[in-house]
């Protein structure tokens, strides 16, 4: 079922999930059990993340040779396996980054194929090395770019015929950044660009990661103010140790509130420190339902057990 009509049905807070493909070389079947216990709480449908591939050259047995790089690849895979062997609605994102219009298009007619009903549209961040996102010379340089490719292909508009072929029916996810993307001059420009991804056919949006529900309300009422009344899913990411805290805001550029830091800093023993994180997070879920929110979205980051924790702190032993 598509994430739209999930929304406008729901009878319950929609909960959906996050995860990334295993590295290179490791395995599937490792994935699918930590990911497997969280079926429990019947989610609505798990993300499966993509990083863009890339050149490079190693020596190896005296020869310079040229290596197709990602150090984590798979989504496709990982999604249709989480279709079939878990019965769970599976989500691939799909980039900008490393590919042109036509392989992208290609790679949405090979999903469309498989019977993927949703999507969820990023630009991709930079490759290592390169301090801002490069799009291939024939590819997107912005997901605005992308969804509206993707809104194409739904009317029928394909790249390489000149006659309407058959719509794909593809719903569309997008990125929304409560506290402005990282890269955007201001928070009037991201709305900007949020905006376009949204009137080029984008269906609903989840958030960056965030940890105080006034984000979420604020940003909910900048995008009506734009006439902006797409779904908005908050993202959350468990949070156990003050320590792993600490990498967010230089990775994901964004704040940390006082009190959770504060809540961090009492806790005496680890698992006093897990409890404390796991609360803050758990009564900050209610707060972002109770403020409107249609469910939670929540950045597993490979965690099956924190996550379930933090389901069973926020909606009781029974899930959400």
């Amino acid at each position: 079922m598509k994430v739209i009509d999930v929304i406008k049905t729901r009878k319950k807070p929609l909960l959906s999930l996050e995860i990334v493909p295993p590295n290179r070389g490791y395995s599937l079947d490792e994935l699918l059990r930590h990911t497997e216990p969280l079926m429990e709480y019947a989610p609505d449908f798990i993300n499966v993340t993509t990083h863009q591939s890339y050149v490079a050259f190693e020596e190896r047995g005296g020869e310079i040779i040229k290596l197709q790089k990602s150090k984590k690849c798979g989504t496709v895979g990982v999604s249709a396996a989480l279709k079939n062997r878990l019965n769970v609605e599976a989500i691939p994102h799909v980039i900008c980054g490393g590919d042109s219009r036509f392989e992208i298009e290609d790679k949405l007619i090979d999903l469309n194929y498989l019977g993927f009903e949703n999507i969820f549209v990023v630009r991709g961040d930079p490759l290592p090395g390169q301090k801002a996102f490069i799009p291939h010379p024939e590819g997107h340089q912005y997901a605005a770019g992308l969804v509206k490719q993707v809104s194409h292909l739904n009317q029928g508009l394909y790249s390489s015929i000149q006659e309407k072929g058959v719509p794909t029916d593809f719903c569309i996810g997008v990125a929304g950044y409560p506290e402005k993307h990282y890269e955007s001059f201001n928070r009037e420009k991201d709305l900007d660009h949020l905006e376009e991804k949204i009137r080029s056919g984008a269906h609903y949006i989840i958030t960056q990661m965030l940890f105080n529900a006034d984000s979420y309300i604020t940003f909910l009422k900048e995008l009506r103010k734009r006439d902006i009344f797409v779904p908005v899913i908050p993202g959350i990411k468990p949070v156990t140790r003050l320590k792993s805290m600490s990498r967010l805001p230089g990775t994901f550029h964004i704040d940390i509130p006082r009190q959770l830091i504060a809540a961090f800093e009492e806790a005496r023993t680890p698992l006093e420190e897990s409890k404390a994180g796991t609360t803050y997070m758990a009564l900050l879920i209610r707060d972002l339902i109770d403020a409107g929110a249609p469910g939670v979205h929540i950045f597993t980051m490979g965690s099956g057990q924190n996550t379930r924790r933090l389901i069973d702190a926020a909606f009781g032993k029974g899930g959400i």
